[in-house]
């Protein structure tokens, strides 16, 4: 079995890659998986969980299995792996509408990564049979989507809250994206949203 999935630390706790985590309930929902598992959690962030205990290979397949009955998929390999961090840190980016009005992706992924942007732009595509760039986009959309749902924000703050420079950029993206306008989606009874693992 491949053993890859983990990282073993000097000081024997053990990093788990974990797709398909995108918000705080599937922190939650992880925690109680391991914990089920008599397990000890650190540290727990999207797309990653800290543990105490070295796992050998029954207990990684355990471990594997019990996470997926909930949706989600350990990463065996480092490419795997570090794709879904792409991914995490980019669900982070789209909530966090503190930084993202001022952020430089190449930048914040190199930084947060310690690769080359080139690097991790190849290996995205490789991987998702897309760009960083288009797949940040569409996160946006879905994250325009949600704040139009909730019908307290115009459109123009809406396209502050996700740096565009404005609303008419925004609406230009999100038709070309979505097929229709901003204001027809938000007229619309019951509209439809991906979940951010499903973008």
């Amino acid at each position: 079995m491949n053993n890859t999935n983990k990282n073993t630390l000097d000081s024997g706790y053990t990093t788990l890659y974990i797709k398909n985590m995108v918000c705080a309930r599937c922190i939650m929902v992880v925690k109680q998986q391991l914990l089920s598992l008599q397990l000890s959690p650190i540290e727990i962030s999207l797309g990653k969980a800290v543990i105490k205990e070295q796992l050998d290979d029954n207990r990684i397949e355990e471990v594997r299995k019990t996470l997926e009955s909930v949706g989600f998929e350990l990463l065996d390999d480092k490419k795997s792996q570090l794709v879904e961090q792409i991914r995490n840190l980019l669900v982070e980016l789209t909530a966090d509408e503190e930084t993202i009005t001022r952020v430089n992706i190449s930048e914040f992924l190199s930084s947060h990564l310690n690769h080359d942007y080139g690097m991790l732009s190849k290996l995205f595509s490789e991987v998702n049979g897309t760009t960083i760039e288009r797949y940040f986009i569409s996160l946006k959309i879905e994250r325009v989507k949600e704040l139009l749902t909730y019908g307290e924000l115009s459109l123009a703050e809406i396209a502050y809250r996700l740096g565009y420079s404005s609303s008419a950029h925004l609406s230009s993206q999100f038709k070309s994206i979505t097929g229709m306008t901003p204001s027809t989606f938000r007229s619309m009874h019951n509209p439809s949203r991906k979940p951010l693992d499903k973008v």
